[in-house]
């Protein structure tokens, strides 16, 4: 497997002006929302998603969670800049990825449930910017087998079950792209800063 000569972070679940204040101290590559998704905790409203990317730094790429979303509210957020990434979390297929770049030109990642090494077969196959790989059972903090990884012909998110424990194992056998961290970096289902700033400092130490 080719080694990632620069891996990118990527903190998920902002939803409090605080948690932005942490991310343009500590500044990770990416800053992950939830959009409209009320079965999650940290989900927050367009507006607030507004409001959140209005006071994040410039240099960080803010990018929309969304599941099973009808795919004019990814679009129109991209467009109008609120977001510059949509990453598509629930069982958005190909006809959906297609519908979804007639209405926006704006990257896009795909989530994939990864159980077995077909899941990364189909992952491979995704017409999306970037893939996600993920345990997928919605934010338990719970690593898939890493072993089902083999040779990837493209760039692809890590997630699940990465925290300051792992995380340089991850980045030095694993080589991904990125590492998609929520969980880890959370007491009490809240941000921690310092939580943030040790897992960031970590992926900048193995640059």
């Amino acid at each position: 497997m080719k080694k990632t000569s620069s891996v990118k972070i990527k903190i998920c679940g902002l939803r409090r002006l605080e948690d932005i204040e942490t991310v343009n101290y500590c500044r990770p590559d990416y800053a992950g929302f939830i959009v409209n998704f009320p079965k999650s905790f940290r989900s927050v409203t367009a507006e607030e998603l507004n409001e959140l990317t209005a006071k994040l730094d410039k240099n960080i790429t803010a990018v929309g969670v969304f599941v099973n979303a009808p795919e004019e509210l990814p679009a129109q957020l991209l467009n109008e800049g609120i977001i510059g990434m949509a990453q598509l979390h629930g069982q958005e297929d190909e006809d959906y990825i297609r519908r979804l770049r007639k209405l926006t030109r704006k990257p896009l990642i795909k989530a994939f449930s990864v159980k077995s090494e077909d899941d990364i077969k189909k992952a491979v196959k995704s017409s999306a910017d970037y893939i996600l790989l993920d345990q997928g059972s919605g934010g338990t903090g719970q690593a898939f087998d890493w072993t089902l990884i083999r040779e990837m012909n493209r760039p692809f998110f890590l997630a699940g079950g990465i925290g300051p424990d792992n995380l340089e194992r991850a980045i030095q056998e694993i080589h991904p792209y990125a590492v998609d961290l929520s969980s880890s970096v959370e007491t009490d289902r809240w941000k921690n800063p310092e939580k943030i700033r040790r897992v960031v400092d970590i992926v900048r130490q193995n640059k």
